[in-house]
């Protein structure tokens, strides 16, 4: 089959995002623990950093009953994205998809029909670029040390999100089941996300997205995540995802958690379900995020790398530590030092 060359539409777009990534200077922050978008649908609004390739799966089940078409759906599949930071702190390639694997049972005569079904639900390569981070001059702000409370309070920056760009490009391959009759080729699409980390925990996660730009079945959908850190160790979260179009429109739930395996493994399952039954939708996955870390601070101007600077001020602390304990001992010691002196000139006087 003749791939579709990629649309004007998809050109203007892709044209502007990369001028403004060459010329702009966001900041990002790169985390010692994986920054994964698992176990939820929603994207983060930063990077995982320069040098990280980070990857994540999930596979699923997933059981669909559609009642006034009296058919159901019933089957497995799994999605998968591969993330890598290129280039600058806030910039990230990724490539990410589902693919499922299932069975269509029509009910509407007395004989009921089946028909396997398999394919790409979608897949897509794109950016995602860190504009703006109102975090960038966080570690400036000292915490306050004689109240517990002061730290724990609700702060009016925290309504300030990050905000990232994304572009990316859908392939969709012909007489697909899962997709609209005329959508088939390259298809353009653009997502705006914002991220809120609040005191004690937790995160406000929101996305609002155009998809399958140019066709007669254009989707737009909005997710809204919350998460609740627990622990070091466990996340806790719940989301909403609403999607809206003229070959499919629904409102998704999801709640589910995550555990944290090292710094560079992640664990996760959740719960998705649906209120309606046109169709009822439900789901269960299992995932995993695993990353490999080749990420290497950049040296500022004096070309000393920030291990290297922090390695020298722990250094110089520990030096005048050691000279201050010195001082005090031979403070200590010229006093006894003196006391015996004036001893000896005690009983030089008897």
């Amino acid at each position: 089959m003749e791939q579709n060359p990629m649309p004007m539409s998809l050109k203007k777009i892709f044209l502007p995002v990369l001028f403004f990534i060459a010329c702009h200077t966001a900041y990002a922050q790169y985390t010692e623990v994986i920054n994964s978008n698992r176990p939820g649908v929603s994207r983060s609004a930063f990077s995982v950093g320069t040098g990280v390739a980070q990857f994540e799966v999930g596979p699923y089940i997933v059981k669909e009953k559609h009642t006034p078409l009296k058919y159901e759906v019933s089957g497995f599949g799994i999605d998968f994205a591969a993330r890598y930071g290129l280039l600058l702190p806030q910039l990230e390639l990724n490539i990410e998809g589902t693919y499922q694997n299932d069975t269509f049972t029509d009910n509407r005569s007395l004989i009921s029909s089946e028909d396997k079904r398999s394919n790409f639900k979608n897949l897509t390569l794109g950016a995602k670029y860190l504009v703006y981070d109102p975090y960038k001059n966080a570690g400036e702000e000292k915490p306050n040390i004689y109240s517990y409370f002061a730290n724990k309070k609700f702060s009016w920056k925290s309504l300030i999100p990050a905000v990232a760009v994304y572009v990316g490009a859908n392939y969709d391959t012909k007489d697909n089941p899962y997709t609209a009759p005329d959508v088939e080729g390259f298809s353009p699409k653009v997502m705006v996300a914002t991220q809120n980390n609040f005191a004690s925990g937790w995160v406000m996660v929101l996305n609002l997205s155009k998809d399958k730009i140019g066709s007669d079945f254009s989707e737009f959908q909005y997710i809204l995540t919350l998460t609740k850190a627990i622990n070091e160790k466990w996340v806790l979260f719940g989301e909403t995802q609403g999607i809206q179009s003229d070959f499919y429109a629904d409102n998704l739930f999801r709640f589910g958690g995550a555990y944290l395996w090292g710094t560079d493994l992640q664990l996760d399952t959740a719960l998705t379900f649906n209120t309606k039954d046109t169709p009822s939708v439900f789901s269960i996955n299992f995932g995993v995020s695993y990353r490999l870390d080749f990420h290497k601070d950049p040296k500022p101007d004096n070309g000393v790398s920030a291990e290297e600077e922090a390695e020298r001020k722990a250094n110089k602390k520990r030096k005048k530590k050691k000279k201050k304990r010195g001082g005090d001992d031979d403070s200590g010691g010229s006093k006894k030092q003196k006391k015996e002196v004036q001893e000896i000139d005690f009983d030089d006087e008897d």
